[in-house]
């Protein structure tokens, strides 16, 4: 499942945006100013940005200037408004794979969305492998030992926020939004649910709790590791650090079950 950052203040616009990109099965995180969508999406963890023009703060130009130099490949498509045509030339120069002028069809947005996407996209990128478990996300399918995995698709997008960071330390806060948005109710047993579902299905012991910091995705050198010391649970004394959950994709948060 590819992650989309939507960065706009028009929150009307970007509830929209949001809604049917989590429709289409992507994940979506929004952010209303330039500050924080620049942190986000220079942190790493996305596949896309969707970026206004007109933002609280600063500029969209000055976001899409700073970000190419921190992270050149992401994929950039700028939404403006039909009056700032010229200013989306400027973008384009200056690094922005795409633009979209508002009002516009959802689904004219969503076929953008994709082109760029797949040509973005090396195959072999797109499957995300520790040990025996695989999982490719363009064709959305799961095996452990080559037998194929059923999962639904709040499964799949938890997995493979696990498969992205194999061996760090995830924290609730960070597992909760980045699978079900950050306006989700974090007091919600919900991930607890889904950690217990992804263990029946993949493995009990592939998803370790670390108590009072979050869940890890254990790699098979890790379980080799601990096998051998006949300690199969994390410790929290043995976690890496975990960060803040807004600013890089290594930086995780889940909660315990």
């Amino acid at each position: 499942m590819s992650s989309i950052l939507v960065v706009d203040d028009e929150q009307t616009v970007s509830r929209f945006v949001e809604r049917g990109l989590r429709s289409a099965g992507y994940t979506a995180t929004v952010t209303h100013d330039a500050s924080s969508g620049l942190a986000l999406a220079s942190g790493g963890g996305f596949d896309l940005v969707l970026l206004d023009l007109v933002l609280r703060g600063e500029d969209g130009f000055t976001v899409l200037r700073d970000l190419r130099a921190r992270r050149r490949t992401l994929p950039v498509i700028v939404m403006a408004d039909a009056s700032a045509e010229r200013d989306v030339v400027a973008c384009l120069d200056g690094g922005a794979d795409d633009y979209i002028l508002k009002p516009f069809r959802f689904e004219v947005l969503l076929a953008r969305i994709r082109a760029r996407l797949r040509r973005g996209h090396d195959p072999a990128s797109s499957v995300l492998t520790v040990g025996n478990l695989r999982l490719d996300l363009l064709s959305r399918k799961v095996t452990v030992d080559d037998t194929h995995v059923e999962l639904t698709a709040r499964e799949f997008a938890l997995l493979a926020v696990f498969l992205k960071q194999p061996g760090a330390v995830l924290t609730r806060e960070y597992l909760v939004s980045r699978v079900w948005g950050p306006l989700f109710d974090q007091s919600s047993n919900v991930l607890n649910v889904y950690v217990a579902a992804l263990r029946s299905k993949i493995g009990s012991r592939r998803i370790q709790t670390v108590r009072g910091a979050g869940y890890r995705l254990t790699t098979p050198e890790r379980a080799s590791l601990f096998q051998s010391l006949g300690a199969p649970r994390a410790s929290a004394t043995s976690a890496a650090t975990v960060t803040n959950p807004m600013s890089t994709e290594k930086n995780g948060s889940t909660g315990s079950t």
